[in-house]
């Protein structure tokens, strides 16, 4: 019964399981690439903070080569990001193509996103809290594992949501050239061959991910926020 009813509703799809491959390479390419990110991203993150003007750390020129180099690297639009990155690509995944392909421009388009939020979040510790640890003697490395970590778990929550929603849209971008998942299915088939069907259909399933993705960030945050 239901195959009848989505072949009529859906007449341009010949596979779904196509349809299924394709969903399960976008997640993960998400999974992959969310992990690396928050281990790339959060520690640049920490970084930025310690080394602000003003922070434990200040070291005004590291931090200026820092930002720069985060600023430059989000300033780049994703898809020529992962064209410009394909050499590099290769040489650290043995391939320009498909998942594993994907990966690499991911993690460098998005770390330095998920960086600056990490900087944002750890900014809104109050500081009060800082100065009662160094008054107890507390190291930089205590600070930042003790105090700072703990309590900007709802914003750095936050962050990773965020970074995640984009990065479902980086992967949907990175169709385009081929690295596989919802995306290039919506190109090579909703796009080149003029198949609405799967346009329609690889947008719904996005927009349920960004959903899903949402709701469970919220839901972390304001768990966080309780404690």
């Amino acid at each position: 019964m239901t195959a009848p009813l989505l072949q009529t509703l859906f007449p341009n799809i010949d596979d779904w399981s196509e349809l299924g491959r394709a969903c399960i390479d976008t997640l993960l390419m998400l999974g992959g690439s969310l992990a690396l990110t928050v281990l790339i991203g959060l520690p640049l993150g920490v970084l930025l903070y310690l080394t602000g003007r003003g922070q434990l750390r200040a070291m005004p020129k590291l931090y200026g080569i820092a930002s720069l180099l985060v600023n430059v690297l989000r300033s780049v639009p994703f898809i020529i990001l992962m064209i410009v990155l394909m050499p590099v690509t290769y040489a650290l995944v043995g391939t320009k193509l498909g998942v594993r392909g994907a990966i690499p421009p991911l993690v460098i388009g998005a770390a330095p996103f998920f960086a600056r939020l990490v900087e944002t979040a750890l900014r809104e510790v109050q500081q009060g809290v800082i100065e009662a640890a160094q008054a107890m003697g507390a190291s930089t490395w205590q600070i930042v594992r003790h105090v700072l970590l703990p309590e900007a778990r709802a914003g750095l929550a936050a962050g990773i949501t965020v970074t995640a929603i984009a990065l479902v849209g980086y992967t949907a971008m990175g169709g385009a050239i081929g690295s596989g998942g919802l995306g290039d299915l919506a190109y090579r088939y909703g796009y080149l061959s003029y198949k609405s069907d799967y346009m329609l259909v690889t947008v719904v399933l996005l927009v349920v991910l960004v959903q899903l993705l949402q709701m469970f960030g919220d839901r972390i945050v304001a768990r966080y926020k309780r404690h």
